[in-house]
């Protein structure tokens, strides 16, 4: 197995919006997909970019990726934040999900944001198995919100 961890590039995004739609599924919320390939390639590739992504690539095809953008904390300054962490199906636990991980670190540090933040579904034990395993701090204070505009 040839696997392969770089950066996305604007040829991705269709194979990255199969992989969003594979996890929509997993989370039993596939209607909630609903940004369009057109905003979604502007807001990565466009002129002012607005998230970045590793993808995990197995043997010439996009298997996993990790999308993030800046978060800003008036208290801890700019932080990564994972908005998705994907590996298909089919190739979860081969260590594509501990390689794209473990390069969102590198990257967090060689852009020196001070730290990585994102959120986990309570009912997604793989996930929260596997961030475990990196000594996550898991908040139970705070909820989440969110209004459509």
């Amino acid at each position: 197995m040839n696997i392969n961890i770089r950066r996305a590039v604007k040829e991705d995004c269709t194979r990255l919006l199969e992989l969003i739609r594979e996890l929509a599924e997993y989370e039993k919320a596939p209607q909630e997909v609903t940004v369009t390939m057109e905003h979604f390639v502007e807001s990565g590739f466009g002129k002012q970019p607005v998230w970045w992504a590793l993808v995990a690539e197995v043997n010439g095809r996009v298997e996993g990726f990790a999308m993030y953008y800046i978060r800003y904390s008036t208290w801890k300054g700019q932080r990564m934040y994972l908005e998705d962490l994907i590996v298909t199906e089919k190739m979860r636990g081969q260590g594509l999900g501990k390689m794209l991980f473990d390069q969102l670190i590198v990257e967090a540090k060689e852009k020196q944001f001070n730290g990585i933040v994102w959120q986990v579904l309570e009912w997604n034990e793989p996930a929260i198995n596997f961030y475990k395993k990196y000594k996550a701090h898991f908040d139970p204070e705070w909820i989440n919100c969110s209004i459509p505009v």
